[in-house]
């Protein structure tokens, strides 16, 4: 069983439903018609000449035509490769030429940054425009001028279908590798947990590079509901759908969900058809949302190598917990020695099971230190009460992350960037409360000796090197950063000092 099995089944079960609706320019297509140009764009790719283990590049914003390419790839056996277009230049160049595609898609509002990076992209031979074509760029439309007909590939349910890059934990991104029995399993569970059905509407926000953007439209697309789908979040036309579209379900990261209230406070419209929403966020937004619209927030704990999920459940269940685990998941909880904790006591989630990825493309000696003793380490920390339920405990030292707005964000990586400012001696990043964010990024820093440095000139030395959304939110210059013995900063010390709420 494939993606591309399921897109047969549901043009047979739920021909002529509506599978795909586009709010930009309102086109709108059955699920027999998704099919139908799944299959001419898996034989325009074809006779490009794009192979089984091929992998195929995206910039773009969510569209049809993204959605498309997801289905495509599964016909003839391609795998994706979806690139967080909010990343720098040179961090796409690196995601891209990472995993070596034999072609890139774009949307024409990214062609320009392509070209910059174009030269260094070396395994690609084609270049195609998610819309109509530009100097340089096929046209994705003429390459679906096709009757359908191709030779379906030999796909096994085990196979790679979509690479996702992580944060750069040790300054470097790495791409999981999801398969489609992977996908098709996150399905499964977002459907059982959501109890998703032919008659939901999926507000489709998130990206479809991040792992919940992605995992939350194909399980629409699997229960047979329609996926109604935005380019970009805007609060006020989310509303307008909710209402006007009867949208009833999606994936939430703050501040989405309490942008959304907000606007529906302002505008006097309802969104009581909004009757499930999973995702991340402060208590004070889920109440709120559930007191509005009558609906139920689900809380998650999962990354994008356990296909999202590793456990979930209702808010209401246990507020402040992250659920229990899922139907088909093994998750546990276990010392440095990979021995298990008893319940109540902190230890690393790990888990095994037909949700967890394949590996990290290309990385034998990360795959081996990540899936021994036959677990996946997840480097995160939980605890488990007497009810099952997990409650999410923090990152090990070795991965310590900062989640601003749902974005994964490692220090090392935006220390690299600071310490890379002439002025800049030593620098620790953490991660701190943000009443917008959630969770910022702030910067620690020591200068060298006789050097002056404010914090905007920092923040925009830093945007200029990595994205824009890992640059720290806060910056505080010290005399002297607190070190260890072995002279590294201790990161401790500096959390206990400079942590905490702050002010801008």
């Amino acid at each position: 069983m494939t993606f591309y099995d399921l897109i047969c089944r549901n043009a047979v079960c739920h021909k002529n439903r509506p599978a795909w609706f586009e709010a930009d320019d309102n086109r709108e297509l059955t699920f027999a018609q998704y099919k139908e140009q799944v299959d001419r764009l898996a034989r325009g790719l074809r006779e490009l000449g794009i192979r089984q283990s091929d992998r195929i590049g995206v910039l773009g914003k969510n569209s049809l035509e993204y959605f498309l390419l997801y289905g495509a790839a599964g016909a003839i056996g391609a795998v994706m490769l979806p690139v967080n277009w909010r990343l720098s230049v040179n961090e796409i160049a690196f995601n891209l030429n990472d995993c070596g595609p034999r072609i890139i898609f774009a949307d024409p509002d990214f062609h320009a940054t392509i070209n910059e990076c174009r030269d260094k992209l070396t395994a690609v031979k084609t270049f195609c425009s998610l819309k109509t074509g530009s100097e340089g760029y096929g046209d994705i439309n003429a390459l679906m001028a096709n009757d359908g007909s191709f030779t379906q590939a030999d796909v096994s349910t085990d196979d790679g279908f979509v690479i996702i890059h992580t944060a750069a934990v040790a300054g470097r991104p790495r791409g999981a590798l999801l398969s489609h029995g992977n996908l098709l399993c996150s399905n499964m569970h977002f459907k059982d947990c959501l109890k998703i059905t032919g008659e939901d509407v999926h507000l489709n926000l998130l990206p479809m590079f991040h792992v919940g953007g992605l995992l939350t439209a194909t399980s629409a697309f699997h229960a047979g509901a329609l996926n109604l789908n935005m380019s970009k979040f805007d609060a006020v036309k989310a509303v307008e759908l909710i209402e006007e579209k009867k949208a009833s379900f999606f994936f939430d990261f703050t501040p989405i969900l309490s942008n959304i209230l907000d606007q529906q406070a302002k505008s006097g419209k309802s969104i009581r058809a909004l009757r499930a929403v999973i995702g991340l966020d402060v208590p004070e937004t889920i109440e709120r949302y559930q007191k509005i619209s009558g609906g139920i927030f689900y809380c998650f704990y999962g990354q994008t190598e356990t296909s999202c999920l590793a456990t979930a459940g209702p808010y209401n269940d246990c507020p402040g917990a992250a659920g229990q685990p899922i139907l088909l998941g093994d998750v546990r909880l276990v010392d440095d020695n990979d021995r298990p904790v008893s319940t109540g006591q902190r230890g690393e989630i790990v888990m095994r099971g037909p949700m967890v990825f394949k590996g990290y493309w290309d990385l034998p000696d990360d795959n081996a230190h990540t899936f021994r003793n036959g677990w996946h380490h997840t480097g995160d920390l939980g605890r488990f009460d007497e009810g099952g339920f997990l409650w999410y405990a923090g990152r090990k030292p070795e991965k310590e992350l900062i989640k601003p707005g749902g974005e994964n964000v490692y220090p090392a990586e935006v220390e690299n960037a600071v310490l890379q400012h002439p002025a800049v001696e030593r620098c620790v990043v953490i991660g701190v409360p943000d009443p917008k964010w959630k969770e910022g990024i702030k910067a620690v820093c020591q200068l060298k000796a006789g050097m002056d440095l404010t914090a905007a000139e920092l923040v925009k030395f830093v945007a200029s090197r990595i994205a824009g959304y890992k640059k720290p939110q806060y910056v505080q210059f010290v005399s002297e950063i607190p070190v260890l013995n072995d002279g590294a900063p201790d990161r401790a010390k500096v959390k206990e000092l400079y942590g905490g709420d702050q002010k801008k």
